[in-house]
C-alpha cells in the first residue's frame, strides 16, 4: 500500500469563472431545481395513480392501440429524405451523464411518451409485463405490498425499463439474478420495417432476445416486456460489515460477504453491496428478507431509511466503522430505493449541506433533484466541465479481480466512496455483447458457477480527490486510461457513460457478431443509428451518420446478396 498512500503529484490547476459557477450552483438547485423536481415527482405520481385506476384491459387495449400508431409512423418515414429513427425523448431527460448528441444531427422521431403503463401483474406466472418506460418507483410500488418484486430492482426510483433493458441495470440482488436485462422473459419489439415481433430465447426471435441488452434501442422499438418477478417479505434484514486494510483485504472482505469459500449455498444472501469509503476502510452490506413478525419482535430495530429526515444512507452505513458490526431490519421498499434521496453520494457535491441535520428536516422532503432538470440547467461550458471534472462511470469487472480495479481508481482518479455491487454474467447460448472470460467454469473461482462467472460493478461516481484539492486533472485521459485497462482485463464500461473510445476500441471491448448479425437481418442497418455512434462521446453531423450508416448498409446488402 504505500505506493498508494501517496497521490500522484500534480501541479495546481488555474481556476475560471465555471469553477465559481458550479461552487456556487447550489443557490439554482435550491431556488429553481428542487421546488420544479417536488412539483415533477407529484405530477408523475398523480399520472401512475390514474394508471393503476384503470383495469388490466383497459391499459392493454391503449397499448396496442399506441403500437398501432409507432407502427404507422415508422411506415411514414421516407428512407431516401428522413433521418435515422428515434425516439422524441428530449436529449435531456435521459438519466445517463452522456450527452446524447446524436439527436443534434437531423432524425426521424417516433414518440413513445405514452408507454408508461404496468399492463399485467401474473402471480400465477410470477411475470410483470410492463412498457418501457415504467419506472422503478413505478414498479416497486405496484408489487411490494403484493409482497411480490422484479429479480432485480435498480435503485434510482426514475430509471426506466426501456433504459434498464436497452442499457445497464444492476441492483444487490444480481449476484443471484445477473443484470436487470437476465430477468426479461420476452421482449416486444417493434422493427425497422413496422413489424411487432415477440422475441424469447426459444422462439424464432431468439437471436434478438439475446441481442437486444445493451444495444441502446438500435435494433427496434422496444414497446414492452415481459420481466421475471419473485416472492419477497416485508422487510429486509441488513448486516453491516465493518472491513479495514488495504485494498486488496477491502476486496477479500466484499468477496467473502456474499461468496463463501465453501460453496455453501445457504450462506449467500439476498442482496449484498459494498462501499469504500478510503484506501483503508469500507463497509459490506448483507441482506435477508424478512417476515413482519420478525422485524417487530422485541430487541430488534426497526429503520424507516425512506424518511425525508433520516441521514442518507452512504453515511448512516459510514457509522459501522465507528459502532461495529450492526444488525437492522428496513423496510422492503425503502431499501429498495436507499440511494435516491442523495442520489448515492452526488448529492453531497450538488447541495453540499444537504447532509445536514436542519436541511434534511425543512427541506429533505424535496429530495432528490431531477436528474433530467440538473442537465437542463447547464449550459455546454459546465456540461464539458463536469465531463473533464467529474466521474460517473461503472467498471464491470471479474470477482477475482476487484482489488485490481480499486487500486487502479485510486492510482488514477482518487474517486472515493466506491460503490461495489456483483452480479453474474452469464454464458448465454449464442455470444452477447459483454460476456464471461474464455474457461472460466473450469476455474471455478470464488464466487462463479458452471453458468455464470461472478463480476462486480465498480461504481466510481464524484469529483477526484486532484479536482477537490485544486490540482491538475485531465477526465477524458483518465478514462481512456479506465477503458484500456477493463479491455485488458476482461472488463465493460456500461454505454450511459461517457466514453473516449473509438470503434475499433469500442468492439473490443464488446462482441458485435450477434449485434451486427442482427443489424443486418432486421434491416436495423439504414433505420436505426449504430450502438457505437449513439454511444460515441461528442456532437454527431448528419453527414458523419450517414456515411457511417451507408457503409454498413452496403456491407451488409453486399453480403446478403
Amino acid at each position: 500500500m504505500s505506493d498508494l498512500q501517496a497521490p500522484l503529484v500534480r501541479p495546481k490547476r488555474k481556476k475560471t469563472w465555471v469553477d465559481y459557477f458550479v461552487k456556487f450552483r447550489w443557490i439554482i438547485v435550491i431556488f429553481v431545481v428542487l421546488p420544479i423536481s417536488a412539483t415533477l415527482y407529484f405530477l408523475i405520481y398523480l399520472g401512475d395513480m390514474w394508471s393503476e385506476s384503470k383495469s388490466y384491459e383497459k391499459r392493454r387495449k391503449e397499448h396496442d392501440q399506441n403500437v398501432a400508431k409507432v407502427i404507422k409512423r415508422l411506415k411514414e418515414r421516407d428512407a431516401a429524405k428522413d433521418g435515422l429513427v428515434c425516439t422524441a425523448r428530449k436529449p435531456w431527460i435521459a438519466v445517463g451523464m452522456r450527452n446524447v448528441d446524436y439527436k443534434r444531427a437531423r432524425h426521424f422521431e417516433v414518440d413513445l411518451g405514452e408507454f408508461r403503463n404496468i399492463l399485467e401483474i401474473n402471480k400465477e406466472k410470477m411475470i410483470a409485463r410492463v412498457e418501457p418506460l415504467v419506472n422503478m418507483g413505478q414498479i416497486s410500488r405496484a408489487t411490494v405490498p403484493m409482497n411480490l418484486s422484479l429479480a432485480v430492482v435498480a435503485e434510482l426510483d426514475d430509471l426506466t425499463v426501456g433504459g434498464l433493458i436497452n442499457g445497464y441495470g444492476i441492483e444487490g440482488s444480481s449476484h443471484l439474478y445477473g443484470l436487470f436485462a437476465d430477468t426479461v422473459v420476452a421482449y416486444e419489439i417493434v422493427l425497422a420495417g413496422g413489424e411487432l415481433v415477440r422475441a424469447t430465447k426459444d422462439n424464432e426471435y431468439s437471436d434478438l432476445f439475446y441481442a437486444i441488452p445493451w444495444s441502446q434501442g438500435t435494433l427496434g422499438l422496444l414497446v414492452a416486456a415481459e420481466i421475471k418477478l419473485i416472492p419477497v417479505k416485508e422487510y429486509m434484514k441488513l448486516t453491516y460489515i465493518p472491513v479495514k486494510g488495504d485494498l486488496q483485504t477491502l476486496a477479500q472482505g466484499y468477496m467473502d460477504s456474499f461468496a463463501p469459500k465453501d460453496g455453501d449455498t445457504s450462506k449467500i444472501p439476498d442482496f449484498v453491496e459494498g462501499m469504500v469509503y478510503n484506501p483503508t476502510e469500507g463497509v459490506m452490506m448483507v441482506g435477508t428478507y424478512a417476515s413482519k413478525e420478525e422485524a417487530k419482535k422485541k430487541g430488534n430495530k426497526i429503520n424507516n431509511v425512506g424518511w425525508w429526515f433520516k441521514p442518507w444512507f452512504y453515511q448512516h452505513a459510514q457509522t459501522a466503522l465507528k459502532k461495529g458490526e450492526f444488525v437492522e431490519y428496513i423496510p422492503t421498499r425503502e431499501y429498495y430505493h436507499r440511494h435516491t434521496r442523495c442520489l448515492y453520494w452526488e448529492g453531497k457535491l450538488i447541495l453540499p449541506f444537504g447532509d445536514q441535520f436542519w436541511f434534511r428536516f425543512l427541506f429533505g422532503w424535496l429530495m432528490p433533484p431531477k436528474v433530467s432538470l440538473l442537465k437542463a440547467t447547464q449550459g455546454e461550458a459546465i456540461r464539458n466541465y463536469y465531463h473533464d471534472m467529474h466521474v460517473i462511470q461503472d467498471m464491470l469487472v471479474p470477482l477475482y479481480k476487484v482489488g485490481d480495479a480499486l487500486e487502479w481508481v485510486h492510482r488514477e482518479m482518487e474517486v472515493y466512496p466506491i460503490w461495489l455491487c456483483p452480479h453474474k454474467l452469464y454464458k448465454a447460448p449464442i455470444k452477447q455483447q459483454i460476456y464471461p472470460e474464455p474457461g472460466f467454469e473450469y476455474e471455478r473461482r470464488q464466487g462463479d458457477t458452471e453458468d455464470a462467472q461472478m463480476y462486480t460493478d465498480v461504481g466510481v461516481y464524484y469529483a477526484p480527490g486532484p479536482v477537490l484539492r485544486g490540482e491538475e486533472f485531465d477526465g477524458s485521459e483518465a478514462v481512456r486510461k479506465m477503458e484500456k485497462w477493463l479491455i485488458e482485463n476482461g472488463g465493460f464500461q456500461p454505454q450511459y457513460a461517457v466514453s473516449e473510445l473509438d470503434e475499433k476500441s469500442f468492439w473490443r471491448m464488446f462482441d458485435g457478431d450477434l449485434y451486427e448479425h442482427c443489424r443486418k437481418k432486421y434491416r436495423a442497418v439504414g433505420t436505426f443509428m449504430s450502438v457505437y455512434y449513439k454511444s460515441k462521446k461528442g456532437r454527431k453531423t448528419e453527414k458523419e451518420v450517414r456515411e457511417a450508416e451507408q457503409a454498413h448498409l452496403e456491407t451488409a446488402y453486399a453480403e446478403a446478396d
